[in-house]
């Protein structure tokens, strides 16, 4: 086997032991022989300080019986903020609190905890095959590669993911379980959406969105001609005013530890299982406002550009109905104006402001990235005309 087929794992390229057993664990045959293997970095865009890397490990091996076979798995490198090659964009006065506060271990975490025995029938974790954890604020985790159904989601699996993610909410109420990273503060209601907004919104998205010059950037003043929204800085800067009352307001609901990160990335559907979900990547390690994780569910897919913003009135109908009904077949029974507000405040504070892609606002005025601003242009508008309800 070629040793430099594995050079893209670095210090987590494993040797022949290691690798055997890795392809034991992934054939679930203790007698295969590896014969070949390979790594390639995954192809999808990183959008967090502490996943370092994602890679594609796969090749060949020969079963106990003589015949081969192809195995392969997933491997997610992790690290603290401390190691973000972007740490440095970051205020200097803000930097050591990114480092202390994002809980890069989470997902460690969840994986070592007991939440596979809580989830719901139709929803799973997947398979670990090994983690290898370092002295210097680094891991890596080896787990199932999985392939999914083709094709975008319908209303039927979005309703169906917001049924279980009601169910696996009804199921984590504060008094039924515990966080995954046992920390001060961390059982305090919405200290991790809190924690957001006062970085990423107020400190980032909002000064950006008041200030005219940024509507006046080849990209965005373009979008925004040919979509003829005139009005969206100024409506995002009113509904803005409602921030601190809106988190209050959450803080006040029924709360419960949901995923986190509910989007369409993060469900993942195994191929010939279309009423499974393969749940990963988590967050906000704490108790968040009844129907928080629909937020993520709605406009995961949009922000991929793999939905059309067109799509979200239908789409926010069917998974509130949805979550909802999941919390009562739990026999947590909370109204559905309660469910909506949860939701769209959530969705209100975590979303909204940050739908442009303001990061891109210096990129060349592209074809390809004006198609982009307008999309974020029009996915903006139906977030806020959706937390407009909130009044």
């Amino acid at each position: 086997m070629s040793i430099t087929a594995l050079e893209p794992l670095g210090r987590d390229a494993p040797d022949t032991d290691q690798l055997t057993g890795l392809v034991h664990a992934i054939t679930g045959d203790p007698l295969a022989v590896p014969l070949s293997s390979r790594a390639e970095p995954f192809p999808y865009a990183i959008g967090t300080p502490s996943t370092a890397a994602l890679l594609s490990v796969s090749g060949t091996a020969r079963r106990s019986d003589g015949s081969t076979t192809e195995w392969r798995c997933f491997v997610k490198q992790l690290q603290s903020a401390r190691h973000w090659p972007m740490l440095h964009l970051i205020p200097e006065a803000y930097r050591e609190d990114l480092v202390q506060n994002l809980p890069w271990r989470l997902e460690l975490g969840v994986l070592r905890s007991d939440v596979g025995t809580v989830m719901p029938a139709g929803l799973r974790l997947p398979t670990v095959y090994r983690i290898d954890e370092y002295d210097d604020d680094r891991a890596t985790i080896w787990m199932e590669y999985v392939v999914q159904e083709p094709g975008i989601w319908g209303l039927d699996r979005f309703a169906r993911a917001a049924f279980l993610l009601g169910q696996l909410s009804a199921r984590r109420r504060p008094h039924l379980v515990k966080p995954f990273l046992p920390r001060p503060g961390v059982d305090q209601p919405g200290i991790g959406l809190r924690y957001y907004v006062n970085g990423r919104v107020l400190m980032g998205a909002l000064p950006t969105l008041a200030d005219k010059a940024t509507w006046r950037t080849p990209l965005l003043a373009a979008a925004i001609c040919n979509t003829g929204d005139h009005s969206l800085r100024d409506d995002l800067l009113e509904l803005a005013e409602q921030l601190p009352a809106v988190l209050d307001a959450l803080d006040a609901l029924p709360q419960c530890y949901q995923h986190g990160d509910a989007s369409p990335q993060n469900l993942l559907v195994p191929l010939g299982s279309p009423d499974e979900f393969v749940v990963i990547d988590w967050g906000f390690d704490c108790p968040q406002a009844i129907g928080f994780d629909l937020g993520q569910l709605l406009i995961g897919l949009v922000h991929a550009g793999e939905l059309s913003p067109t799509a979200l009135p239908a789409v926010h109908q069917v998974i509130l109905e949805a979550f909802t009904e999941g919390l009562a077949a739990e026999g947590l029974q909370v109204p559905l104006e309660q469910v909506r507000y949860g939701y769209l405040g959530s969705l209100l504070a975590r979303a909204t402001f940050t739908a442009l892609p303001l990061e891109q606002l210096g990129m060349p005025a592209t074809e390809e990235g004006l198609a982009q601003f307008e999309s974020r242009v029009l996915l903006t508008r139906a977030l806020v005309d959706l937390t407009r309800q909130l009044n």
